[in-house]
């Protein structure tokens, strides 16, 4: 079976360039900004990272579930119990940055490979009830660019609204 091509698989080719969007905005970071975190109760960018790793893991066992059984179990997945563990904190940004880079090269992997009429298949979500593996790709994308706008918000109110100067008065930042 060749591979899908990103013009019939939602999603593919953001999903494709996250890995370098991420990369692009953290080329030239610093250890230190990608460890800030806004506020305590709130997630670094090497925390987002991580969570990024896991999350993947996440969507590739339900994508092959889906793929591969009629309508599975597909168990809720609870960020916050898991950023209790300290999962999201193991290693450093750089670290968590090419795990993220690494399982997504695994996820698009299995993502190409999709037999067709794939993307109708469904679940049981635990608490959602019946999804579509088109709804989980679109998710998927959506939950991508939440992140990317939140690594740049962060990056933003740490390395350059400190030192704006007067500037400072027309912006309200809350990463």
């Amino acid at each position: 079976m060749p591979p899908r091509s990103p013009q019939n698989l939602p999603c593919l080719n953001l999903l494709e360039q996250t890995p370098i969007i991420i990369e692009k905005i953290l080329l030239d970071v610093p250890d230190s900004t990608l460890t800030w975190k806004p506020a305590p109760d709130r997630w670094s960018i090497s925390e987002i990272l991580g969570h990024l790793a896991d999350v993947e893991q996440t969507n590739r066992e339900r994508t092959r579930l889906m793929a591969q059984q009629d309508n599975p179990p597909i168990v809720k997945y609870d960020q916050n119990a898991v950023y209790a563990t300290g999962k999201y904190s193991n290693g450093t940004g750089r670290e968590q940055l090419h795990n993220f880079c690494h399982e997504r090269d695994r996820s698009l992997s299995l993502l190409r490979y999709l037999p067709e009429g794939a993307l109708g298949r469904t679940g049981q979500h635990s608490t959602l009830g019946r999804i579509t593996l088109s709804d989980l790709l679109h998710e998927w994308g959506f939950h991508d660019l939440g992140h990317i706008r939140q690594i740049s918000e962060i990056y933003r109110a740490a390395a350059f609204y400190p030192k704006m100067g007067v500037f400072k008065t027309m912006y309200s930042v809350k990463p």
